[in-house]
């Protein structure tokens, strides 16, 4: 926490500008925001981008096509804007994984989230290379920035792990990065949860042992 003074005691610290309280019209634009793009999260996760429409989501939020515009002026703005706070979640859930954890358990973690949070229909589908999401994510800026941060954190946690033996140094860093990555959209779990036979807390372990110890026998 920033002290009121300077550590030399003598000059004060200029007192923190008081946060601007937000109207009630601003306060409401806010929350209509946030339902629609819990709207966009579950569609994308759902039937993925290509599938999802505009008019699809206007109506499940309640309001009207022309109002959806005002707020994001095109499907791919909105894409955009819900792969962004699925990147601020992240973010969030890496912030308050426990110092004490090692990197590969940091990255176990990070991969149960993911996996529960897909298995729970509230994880958009990872645009693919084919997707024309592809283009409006690599020229939203928020995207990108956070994007970037999650790669470094999970790169470097991958780094760590490499060199202290927990995870193979034969494969490529990106490789491991990329299977993580893919764990958050596994039709496996769907699967397994579609069978029946297994409750979501065990889908979600049993990825975890695949993920990071395979499939051989130990």
């Amino acid at each position: 926490m920033q002290a009121n003074f300077c550590l030399n005691g003598l000059s004060p610290m200029p007192a923190a500008a008081p946060v601007k309280k937000l109207s009630f019209k601003q306060q409401q634009l806010l929350l209509r925001e946030d339902a629609i793009l819990d709207s966009v999260n579950r569609m994308l996760a759902v039937k993925g981008y290509d599938l999802m429409t505009m008019d699809e989501v206007a109506a499940d939020v309640g309001i009207s096509k022309a109002s959806l515009y005002k707020h994001f002026a095109s499907k791919d703005a909105l894409a955009a804007a819900s792969m962004t706070r699925l990147l601020d979640r992240t973010l969030a859930v890496i912030a308050a994984l426990p110092e004490s954890l090692g990197p590969v358990d940091r990255l176990k973690e990070v991969v149960r989230w993911a996996v529960r949070t897909h298995l729970d229909d509230e994880m958009p589908l990872l645009p693919s290379t084919r997707s024309t999401i592809q283009q409006a994510l690599i020229t939203h800026t928020p995207y990108l920035e956070r994007l970037s941060q999650v790669t470094e954190t999970l790169g470097g946690w991958i780094l760590a792990a490499q060199e202290s033996g927990e995870l193979s140094s034969d494969l490529p860093g990106e490789v491991i990065l990329y299977t993580i990555y893919a764990r958050s959209c596994d039709p496996v779990g769907n699967f397994l949860k579609m069978g029946g036979a297994f409750q979501p807390d065990e889908i979600v372990e049993y990825l975890i042992t695949t993920t990071f110890n395979g499939l051989a026998a130990r």
